[in-house]
């Protein structure tokens, strides 16, 4: 209880009460609603980490399923090296983008090289959905691997037997068996890319998400009740979806995050 109360009610309390402590009052917590610049943040915050999460499912079911399926020579380094991104702090991550998609990044330089006009997108939401899907993909193939290796391959058999395509046993038998873990690791992937800071950090040229608003009230404006009510706003977001991914699997998103 007294950890709990030094490390995470004292400092909510004091969060709360600084976005309160402005001209407005308890009413700049409708600010991301009544305020047009924080509703368009919050709103590109929402569709870039619906949009990642919707991407890395997509992709992991896919790799996770193959590798759990297929053995071959080296997979266990392939699967290695496929995690190897959660080593990679939000700052690396972004400057792997720039050195992908930036001005100087091999994408542009290989597209003028085809059509003598340089692609450069390392700097929108464009770059910063390559960098969320980046390091959300490795989180979400750990879990589908594990949770595939749980599966019932005699109700696959049994599918397969009374003529099942292969499609019909993954859509039918396979994805229903794995929505627990894609729910929970949907989950965390939707609340990661939510409060990502530092690849937004380094891609910040026109990307306009909440935490980089958060910053900004914080750091340029000295606005410290904007940021702080915005601060809350956006955890509460968070802990709903995290909260409402519990309900539906259990205690494994808990546990995960």
């Amino acid at each position: 209880m007294t950890l709990f109360c030094a490390f995470w009610l004292l400092p909510m309390v004091r969060l709360v009460g600084v976005g309160a402590s402005g001209p407005d009052g308890a009413m700049a917590y409708l600010a991301v609603l009544t305020n047009r610049h924080y509703f368009i943040s919050l709103a590109s915050t929402l569709a870039l980490a619906a949009a990642v999460t919707a991407a890395t499912l997509a992709i992991s079911v896919f790799v996770g399923l193959f590798l759990q399926r297929n053995r071959f020579p080296g997979q266990a380094a392939l699967l290695a090296m496929l995690t190897f991104p959660l080593a990679f702090p939000g700052v690396v991550v972004g400057f792997m983008v720039i050195m992908l998609a930036g001005r100087q990044g091999l994408v542009g330089a290989f597209i003028s090289w085809l059509f003598g006009e340089s692609l450069v997108f390392a700097y929108s939401l464009s770059g910063l959905f390559l960098g969320y899907l980046y390091f959300s993909i490795p989180r979400v193939i750990l879990t589908v691997v594990a949770a595939a290796e749980k599966l019932d391959p005699s109700l696959e058999e049994a599918a397969r037997s009374l003529g099942a395509k292969p499609w019909q046993v993954l859509l039918h038998v396979v994805l229903p068996a794995l929505v627990p873990a894609l729910i929970s690791s949907g989950a965390i992937c939707f609340a990661t890319s939510v409060g990502a800071f530092g690849t937004a950090f380094t891609l910040a040229a026109n990307i306009d998400v909440l935490p980089m608003t958060i910053y900004n009230e914080f750091t340029g404006y000295a606005n410290f009740a904007t940021a702080a009510s915005l601060s809350i706003v956006l955890g509460l977001i968070t802990w709903l979806v995290l909260a409402l991914a519990r309900s539906f699997t259990g205690n494994g998103v808990a546990a995960a995050a």
